[in-house]
């Protein structure tokens, strides 16, 4: 059977079509990632040279399942020929090459966050400006927007309106910031993430013989994901497809949810008009989930005004309802979720890889987390502290960065003293000035010390210049010794490795962290062995590869049967059977940031959308009447995304002690008790919480009146707090109350005089 017999037919037409520019909409589930592998597949087996092919993705796992499905269809050696990858990968190869047309080294350091925020600190503490009005991560999020909109450094400074807006903002010396922190990386040999794109334009622009080199190699183009891309990417492939125009976007504006990383929804919108003899191919048939998730679906997402008309459908089953379950608190949200998570995984015989739950944002899982643990449930937090940002990792890490490119700062300052060789913070702050003042890395000082003078003693100087001898060493054998080879050396002869071997003895986390050094010369072997003849096996490739790696893509070696637990832009593109969106609250989802204008509330429809299609067989929505926020106990109403949703794809569940039926009835009809009966009016002006005891009931003792956990109350020292733990019994009985403005305090009832304010 021919691959195309596997397609539809809108499907297979997006895939014959292979020249001219192209624009194909993919709706949820519909199959776009098969469409876009079979038409590379089918642009070579029509005598298209891979060489000529470029496809590119936003994760590196994307690029390998579409290379592994190619080479299954035309075979894998002509597979591999194809330029494939994500932006920042496929871009960083081609600076690589050119580096040296910028000025960069071809071994230039990729800072990662945690780099780039670190230099930032010593920035900031150099010009003596107050990091509480600088925040490190808000500086860098504008230098990130900054690079994103192809704004250099002079550019930043000359430009009267974002000197206007840094001043309104209190941060008038961003300018000044901003270019300190170019230069810097600029003389460490490094990039951030941002410079990957932006110098990638740079070059483009100021050396039309490397433009049009790529224009003739890269004559058909393919992007997937079209709806995220920044204004940095968009020009790169309007520039790289303006001579050909064989250029095939594929995406879903419904899907457009990362404004907030630069993304323009707009490059996908006005594609017709860059390219205005295209072609439209719409993917509107839905593999994935049932017809009442997808209709839902489609209900709230015509209300946004700014996109492009489908119309998705599905020849599924029916599928259960959507299920609502409101709560009185954020902490019962978490036990309501989880056990009905436990009782389905129990009564359906499902493993636990089968659910997700699906946040706004990363604060929000601490309760859902506190019951996972008390029934033993394993889950994975997505965003969590990946493997490759472990201390013990960073530091190898650090040590390979430096045998590819030792004028890297932030890798010399991270490991220069680790292990201890006895040169202090204060010689190292010397070290630092001078390379300032001079504008070198701090490797030219450490290795000249008489052409840049240093006041330091001379014990220190040599066990520098000794550190400066090791890292020569391993420098030279750099294009010499497969990857695994010099990192176990350089895990040896640094002292990494006899550091926590001394440890290995002292408890779990120390044995972890030397276990942790074995998986990553372990994931070297294996990166070596799947290299191909001709294909380098050097550190520095490996160490490229590493760079550009996201944490979702990482295997942390956990147990694979867990409860996924992550924020809904991070779920983008998966799909689970079981899927709980919780947090449904106004200002909470959508979120009170996003209700500034119509363009960013329909940012915030399309992100419940991604959310809502990630379900293959249920979905169930919950939300709280209160919740804790930075210590205040809050009272929630329902997100309007709730009543956004057609009265007949939805069924109402609460919880028995709130006058509902069990959590565990389910029915065709909606059981609308705590919302007095209604119908369409399922507005947040019903929800409020419910207040079954007066308001300001005194408690004088014990015996007068039974009060529970998760009741809100007065004291007349501390003022308002919630009940988190009742214990003893009788006139011993005593109350730990959280306070916002005194923390938690333990009170004894018959003599705490509390005021009952509801619950």
């Amino acid at each position: 059977m021919s691959y195309l017999d596997e397609l539809n037919e809108s499907q297979r037409v997006a895939v014959e079509n292979i020249h001219g520019p192209t624009m194909v909409i993919a709706g949820a589930g519909s199959g776009k990632t098969r469409v876009l592998t079979y038409r590379i597949a089918h642009m070579m087996e029509n005598k298209i040279d891979p060489f000529n092919i470029m496809a590119l993705t936003f994760t590196n796992k994307a690029a390998k399942e579409m290379t592994q499905r190619i080479g299954e269809i035309v075979g894998d050696g002509e597979a591999r020929n194809i330029t494939m990858g994500t932006f920042h990968s496929v871009f960083s190869r081609i600076l690589r090459y050119n580096a040296d047309r910028l000025g960069y080294p071809s071994n230039f350091t990729i800072y990662d966050t945690q780099d780039s925020k670190s230099l930032l600190k010593e920035i900031l503490k150099g010009f003596s400006l107050d990091d509480k009005a600088y925040k490190v991560s808000n500086v860098l999020g504008r230098i990130s927007s900054a690079k994103n909109n192809l704004i250099s450094p002079d550019d930043y400074s000359n430009n009267a309106n974002i000197q206007s807006e840094d001043k309104m903002s209190k941060r008038p010396e961003m300018a000044k910031i901003y270019r300190a922190y170019a230069k810097r990386c600029f003389n460490a040999g490094a990039m951030d993430f941002d410079d990957l794109l932006y110098q990638t334009n740079v070059l483009l622009r100021d050396f039309p013989d490397v433009l049009a080199h790529y224009q003739q190699k890269f004559q058909y183009i393919l992007v997937d994901e079209y709806q995220d891309t920044n204004y940095s990417q968009y020009l790169i492939v309007k520039k790289l497809a303006a001579v050909y125009e064989n250029i095939c976007v594929v995406g879903d504006d419904a899907q457009s949810i990362y404004s907030f990383r630069g993304a323009n929804i707009q490059n996908i919108l006005n594609f017709k008009k860059d390219y205005p003899d295209f072609k439209l191919f719409k993917l509107e048939q839905n593999y994935r989930s049932t017809k009442n998730i997808v209709q839902a679906a489609n209900g709230v997402i015509a209300r946004n005004k700014d996109q492009i008309k489908k119309t998705v459908w599905t020849d599924n089953v029916e599928g259960d309802k959507i299920t609502v379950v409101r709560t009185l608190t954020d902490n019962e949200e978490g036990r309501v979720v989880i056990n009905k998570i436990f009782d389905k995984s129990k009564n359906e015989g499902l493993g636990y890889k089968n659910f997700a739950i699906l946040y706004r944002t990363n604060r929000q899982s601490r309760t859902f987390e506190e019951t996972l643990r008390k029934l033993s449930i394993p889950y994975r937090i997505y965003g969590g502290l990946s493997f490759y940002q472990r201390k013990e990792i960073k530091d190898l890490l650090a040590y390979f960065r430096l045998t590819a490119n030792p004028h890297d700062n932030e890798a010399i300052k991270r490991v220069i003293n680790y292990p201890k060789r006895g040169i202090g913070a204060t010689s190292m702050q010397k070290v630092l000035i001078a390379a300032n003042e001079y504008g070198v890395s701090f490797w030219d000082v450490i290795n000249d010390f008489q052409t840049y003078p240093v006041d330091i003693n001379n014990g220190t100087i040599n066990k520098m210049l000794d550190f400066a001898t090791m890292i020569k060493s391993f420098a030279a054998q750099l294009d010499r010794l497969d990857a695994n080879i010099l990192a176990e050396e350089i895990a040896k002869t640094s002292g990494i490795l006899k550091e926590l071997r001394t440890d290995k003895d002292k408890g779990p986390e120390e044995v972890e962290r030397y276990q942790n050094i074995e998986e990553l010369i372990s994931a070297i072997q294996t990166f070596v062995e799947g290299q191909i003849e001709g294909e380098s096996k050097s550190l520095s490739e490996f160490m490229l590869d590493v760079a550009l790696l996201t944490d979702a893509e990482e295997d942390n070696k956990i147990d694979p049967d867990h409860v996924t637990l992550m924020t809904i832009h991070s779920s983008k593109g998966l799909e689970f059977p079981h899927v709980y969106l919780v947090g449904l609250e106004e200002n909470l989802f959508p979120s009170q940031l996003a209700l500034n204008s119509r363009t960013e509330l329909e940012e915030e429809r399309r992100l419940f959308y991604v959310a809502i299609t990630r379900a293959k067989d249920t979905c169930t929505l919950s939300y709280s009447n209160s919740r804790f926020q930075w210590g205040k106990l809050i009272t929630c109403e329902a997100s309007r995304f709730i009543d956004e949703v057609d009265d007949k794809f939805l069924s109402f569940e609460t919880p028995e002690r709130m006058g509902g039926r069990s959590l565990n009835n389910r029915g065709s009809s909606f059981d609308r008790s705590f919302t007095g009966g209604l119908n369409k009016s399922f507005t947040s002006k019903s929800l409020k919480p419910i207040n079954s005891i007066n308001s300001k009931s005194s408690i004088k003792g014990s015996s007068e009146l039974e009060i529970k956990v998760g009741y809100n109350v007065e004291h007349d020292r501390f003022g308002k707090g919630k009940i988190i733990k009742l214990e003893g019994a009788d006139a011993d009985k005593k109350a730990t109350i959280f306070f916002p403005n005194h923390g938690s305090k333990t009170v004894l009832l018959r003599f705490a005089n509390l005021k009952i304010l509801d619950f």
